[in-house]
């Protein structure tokens, strides 16, 4: 079947923001700057890429019923990305004016209240992803919760976090940095295609085709942010473009050239197709979204 990945992206925002709007829902009249600005963050827009490719690895897995049954997981794969972004925007980090077309958090909120909703939002990503477990192996279930925390912390997103900020000392090479986007880009999106499997049951040779999978996407996907923030407008993007250079931030571009990015992020894509040989078209969801990361302008 031909699966569209910009109609596929709509079909699990529609499905995931009425679940995100309910979770950011305060519960209590306490903190209530903080929940404005976790709301603010997490709906303010977004392709909601994580929960998308969550989803239709669990579909390509045998989860016809992915959608609604598993929206929660998805969801919490959209909390946890968004706590990232408000993070990384911060002045210590990368010191980003703009997120998804509006003032980042901080500007917004402030430093502290920024810093506290990211850590709120990776507080509460767990515990959505922890009571989403209808129909749902026990063991796969703990499983996915494991692999989201190994994901987000130091051998993931924090840990790629922490080498970027040491790149600009010590101008690593094309290994080095593709290690650094692997582990801070890279691994939520291949955490989203395991967990997708995991929570469908799936077998241990789809597992390992859909951490292949997910590796490749991740490369492919930060690569071609590399070559928005140069070629890419404010306007579309969302969010200032340029700034890798200004900052002189070490990227795929700056080592290879646009030419040599693009046939590395070609590269990947073969590759992610490459894990998705032999599957049927349940997995076509996949494989119109590692297309999609490529051809995208924002």
């Amino acid at each position: 079947m031909k699966i569209d990945a910009v109609q596929w992206l709509a079909s699990v925002a529609s499905a995931c923001e009425p679940l995100l709007e309910e979770v950011l829902g305060p519960t209590a009249e306490t903190a209530p700057d903080l929940w404005s600005a976790m709301r603010y963050s997490v709906l303010g827009g977004g392709k909601r890429l994580r929960p998308a490719v969550c989803l239709a690895a669990a579909m390509a897995c045998g989860a016809e019923d992915a959608i609604p049954r598993l929206v929660p997981a998805a969801c919490s794969l959209e909390l946890m990305h968004t706590y990232s972004l408000i993070h990384d925007d911060l002045p210590a980090m990368d010191d980003a004016p703009l997120r998804r077309g509006r003032p980042s958090c901080h500007r917004v909120f402030g430093e502290a209240m920024a810093t506290l909703a990211g850590d709120a939002l990776q507080a509460l990503a767990f515990e959505v992803l922890a009571r989403s477990a209808a129909g749902v192996d026990d063991a796969n279930h703990l499983r996915a919760i494991s692999v989201l925390a190994q994901a987000a912390g130091a051998q993931g997103m924090c840990g790629g976090q922490a080498l970027d900020l040491r790149t600009g000392r010590l101008r690593p090479d094309l290994e080095g940095l593709l290690r650094v986007e692997a582990a801070k880009t890279g691994a939520l999106l291949c955490c989203s295609a395991e967990i997708g499997g995991l929570l469908a049951d799936a077998r241990q040779d789809q597992l390992f085709a859909l951490s292949q999978y997910g590796t490749a996407l991740g490369q492919a996907f930060q690569i071609s942010d590399d070559i928005l923030d140069v070629v890419g407008s404010s306007a579309l993007l969302g969010k200032v473009p340029g700034v890798d250079a200004a900052n002189g931030r070490i990227t795929v571009v700056s080592l290879l050239g646009l030419d040599g990015a693009h046939q590395l992020a070609e590269d990947a894509v073969a590759r992610a197709h490459g894990a998705l040989a032999g599957w049927d078209e349940r997995a076509d969801a996949l494989r119109a979204l590692v297309d999609f990361v490529v051809d995208r302008d924002a």
